[in-house]
């Protein structure tokens, strides 16, 4: 079966060492199997004492990591590999055997054109070499296609396979998330069904980042291929609240969140469990 995990945005909008103490306390009392620690982008982060924080509560982890302005990889390849490779070596620290996020490229920066084929090529290069370096440390690597509004270089399922069969590295792997499927594919059962077992990590969260069941995602689909493709990766809540100010601006929580924070993970967490009974067990 899936383990259960969330974000430490259920709890934190950014990592710090006291917030992150919180998170990893919360993520346990909640009921979570694992906690998906979004690194900072400086990597200031002390790994091994994390690492038995969790294990203190008898926590799972999985380390992402989202590209900064000044680490596009287009632009900037050589920023990019080093700031992964680094975010690499706090995986390892971390006993860790995947890596995901929005590794392709800096969330909302555009140069108002597609992705160009010269581009692509950088891209492929990099990875290539991320896979190798990510191989030697038993590490998983899995960019995270976005929407349209936020990237203009991997917003698809396709567009990431494609990358992992150019490159040809049994260790490079697919992270989705149903927000961004809600915007750019056609359906919720297709695209994980081609992924398959290239198919190494999953966000779980609502078409209004809210409460899971009471949004727009076709979830029956959703847990339908899951269950064809016999899915045994982390399901991992990231959905938002208001209640926490800080995360308002840089997820566009406009209006009030309908939930606080806790009766949002508490609820969407149940949601989850409930839906892998009704499809993996049939």
């Amino acid at each position: 079966m899936p383990k259960f995990g969330s974000t430490i945005l259920s709890f934190i909008p950014s990592w710090t060492p006291e917030g992150g103490k919180y998170a990893i306390e919360k993520c346990a009392e909640y009921g979570f199997d694992m906690l998906e620690i979004i690194l900072p982008a400086t990597l200031d982060f002390e790994a091994k004492t994390v690492k038995k924080q969790l294990d203190n509560v008898g926590l799972e982890c999985r380390c992402t990591l989202n590209l900064p302005m000044e680490c596009h990889l287009p632009v900037y390849p050589e920023k990019a590999l080093s700031l992964i490779k680094q975010a690499l070596d706090k995986v390892a620290e971390m006993q860790g055997d995947f890596l995901g996020g929005v590794l392709h490229s800096a969330i909302g920066t555009f140069t108002g054109q597609p992705c160009s084929d010269t581009e692509y090529k950088v891209i492929n290069h990099v990875f290539a070499e991320l896979a190798v370096y990510a191989a030697e440390r038993n590490i998983t690597i899995a960019p995270e296609p976005i929407n349209r509004y936020e990237s203009y270089v991997f917003t698809s399922v396709d567009e990431v396979l494609s990358m992992i069969d150019s490159v040809g590295f049994l260790n490079l792997g697919l992270h989705l998330d149903t927000f961004h499927m809600n915007i750019e594919e056609s359906d919720f059962y297709t695209p994980v069904v081609k992924a398959g077992k290239k198919l190494k990590h999953l966000h779980i969260t609502e078409s209004d980042r809210g409460m899971l069941g009471e949004g727009n995602v076709h979830w029956d689909d959703l847990f339908r291929a899951l269950a064809a493709i016999n899915y045994q990766g982390p399901l991992v809540l990231e959905n938002f609240s208001s209640e926490i100010k800080e995360l308002v601006g840089p997820t566009s929580l406009w209006r009030p969140s309908k939930y606080n924070s806790e009766d949002l993970a508490k609820g969407s967490l149940a949601f989850m469990k409930n839906k892998v009974a009704e499809f993996y067990n049939n």
